[in-house]
This record gives structure tokens, sequence and C-alpha cells, in this order.
């Protein structure tokens, strides 16, 4: 029987594990790009370094830890302009910080303050996503919103992990986004695992970048730990996507080094010699050697750059902290907040007898 139709998924690697450059498909940052990527990605890692002993120490709640994922988060978001919209899920912490969110907000969110989630005025950044998927489809609305209006030279980037194709909202993304040729990027951050469910029992497909076929749209998979793949890959993707030339699926390869979150133990369901092969491919040092070899790090830098960021988490901690104490002194009863339109009675005789509680009265 003819064949209606043939597709192939393009794989872009610029930069291997082992330190080996593809001199055609480097996209040759310069050095002040490059370095600015380097100093997110080192960043991300501190601060989520920083986040592990605070939940530990039961000084912040549950997180979803970023290690490994550092180059999938950094480099595209690398690529963004101010006219440029981000639209996160709970594991983009490293992507909110070279957008400017401050570092405080990150802690003060993951210890159960929504007032972590707010961003700075006039930045196009919405809050971060819980509901696995549901970003997906807010990207998409906004998208079409920016074709509705006219604007251009503007784009959309949104994360999700693999575990997020799994969901219908996904292909209501995707398949809106393909009919509506929205300027609408999505970075898949395949890290192998949907909490306990490995990518082999959410999927028959080879690959998930190909989902985008039945979208309409392209799609391409990249070395997700390749800093430099990653970079081009995006920055292709929404250089097309401001021009009307719609939009793209991304499948980062990575892996998540560490739990799905703190409430989580990953030795339960994890072979420990997966994660000591993958650590091989770090990002982090893959992509120093590669500054390092064009003669913009050595190691005198890199104290001062980890010195400088352990510094800025200190303080940040510190604000955090204040702020925490500050907020739980005026409003106390915050979390019986925004739970129903109407609290019912029982809700409200709780929320009373908290009130008494922390008053000192009960």
């Amino acid at each position: 029987m003819p064949a209606v139709t043939t597709f192939t998924i393009p794989y872009l690697q610029v930069l291997d594990e082992h330190g080996r450059l593809d001199a055609k498909k480097d996209p040759r940052p310069s050095r002040e790009v490059a370095l600015r990527l380097y100093h997110g990605m080192v960043r991300a890692r501190e601060v989520d370094d920083r986040l592990l002993k605070l939940q530990r120490q039961g000084r912040i709640g549950t997180f979803a830890p970023t290690t490994g994922q550092e180059a999938s988060s950094c480099a595209p978001a690398l690529n963004l302009t101010d006219r440029d919209w981000l639209v996160v899920s709970f594991r983009e912490a490293p992507a909110q910080l070279m957008r400017g969110i401050p570092l405080f907000r990150i802690f003060l969110y993951n210890a159960g303050f929504e007032e972590g989630n707010e961003v700075p005025e006039g930045s196009r950044t919405l809050p971060l996503a819980v509901i696995v998927a549901s970003q997906a489809l807010h990207a998409v609305g906004i998208g079409q919103a920016m074709n509705l209006r006219g604007e251009k030279d503007a784009a959309v980037l949104v994360f999700l992990g693999d575990g997020g194709t799994s969901q219908g909202d996904f292909y209501e993304a995707i398949n809106l986004a393909g009919v509506w040729q929205v300027p609408v990027v999505f970075v898949i951050q395949n890290n192998q695992w949907a909490i306990s469910t490995p990518l082999a029992r959410q999927t028959r497909a080879e690959t998930l970048a190909q989902k985008a076929v039945a979208a309409g749209i392209p799609g391409i998979r990249v070395d997700g730990n390749d800093a430099l793949a990653m970079f081009r890959a995006t920055r292709e993707a929404l250089d097309r996507a401001r021009s009307g030339g719609g939009p793209t699926v991304i499948e980062a390869v990575t892996y998540r080094m560490r739990m799905h979150t703190t409430a989580d133990d990953p030795k339960r369901y994890r072979d420990e010699a997966e994660v000591e092969a993958w650590k091989a491919k770090d990002p982090i040092p893959r992509f120093r050697g590669y500054l390092e070899k064009r003669g913009w790090w050595d190691a005198a830098r890199e104290e001062a750059l980890v010195s400088e960021v352990r510094k800025e988490i200190d303080d940040s901690v510190k604000e955090f902290e204040a702020e925490a104490e500050r907020l739980l002194r005026e409003h106390p009863d915050a979390s019986f907040d925004h739970l129903y339109a109407v609290p019912p009675a029982a809700l409200k005789a709780q929320r009373e007898e908290f009130l008494r509680r922390v008053r000192g009265e009960a």
C-alpha cells in the first residue's frame, strides 16, 4: 500500500558527554552569553543544594529538585526577550531565575507561601503550574491571544516533563497550536521518570518529539544535557515563532538525578547504576570544559563564582525567612483563604478555633 505520509525526527547534539565539539553545529554564543548561561546553571545547582538542605531541616516544605536538568532549563530561558512569555511547571526554578524571578521568592514559595509565586511587575512570566500539563494550554491561549491582537516579534516558551506528555491537556494544546499556528515553543524535559513511572511504561513511541507530527508541527529531539544544543534549538524555534512560522516541540533528553520531589524515595524504584551512568553526562562540567577550551574560564573564576552565588543564596534565605515571619504574623490563617467561594460553617469554625489558639485563648 502506498504511504500517505512519512516523517523523520532530527536529533541535535553539539557537545557530547566526552567534551567533543561538533564545530559545524556550534551556535558560537558570544563570551558574554556563554558566561551568563554557565552562571545560571551553576547558580541553579547551588540553589537546588540549598533547597534540599532547607527541606531536610524542616525550614521549607517539599520541592521538586532540578539537579541534572540545568541545561534544558537555563539555555531555553536565556533566549527569551522581554516581549516573550515564559510559562513554567513546578521544576523550572532555573528558568525562573534566568528570567529574573527574585531568589527569595523561590524559597518563599517552597515554604508554602503563595506570595512566593508573585512575579515582577511587567514581566511576561506566569506563576508556576502544579497541575501536570495544564500550563501547555495556558501557553497556547497566550499565543492565540497574540495572534488575535496582531502582536509580532514575540513568542511563548512553555516547559513540561515527559509525564506531561501522557496528559490529555498536552495533546489538546499541541493540536490547537498546530491549527492556530501559535508562536509557542514546547520544551519537553524528558528526564526519563514520571515520579516512579519510567518512560517505557508511558509510551510506545520511539521519541516524544514525534508526538508533534500528529499535530502538524515540527518536532526535534535534542541532547538536553548539552547546553549548546539546547541554546541553538530553542533559539531557532523561538526565532521561527516570532517571525510567524508557528509552534515547535523540542524534546530535551535529560535525567532527574535526584528525587521527583522530596516526598519521594527514588531508591525504591530506580537502579543506582542508572543514576551513576547519567552523572557522567552532567551538563555543568561538560559546558565548563567548553568554556575552558575557549579561554573563558579557569579554576580561579570557578571558585569566585561559587563563592558569589553562595553569598547570594545566604542573603536570599535571610530575606525569605524575614518575609515568612512577617506574613505569618500579619496573616496566620492564610491557609484558610481561597478554598471556597462561600466557606462552609465547619471551615469557619475551624478557622475561628485556629485563631483562638494562635492568640493563646484556647
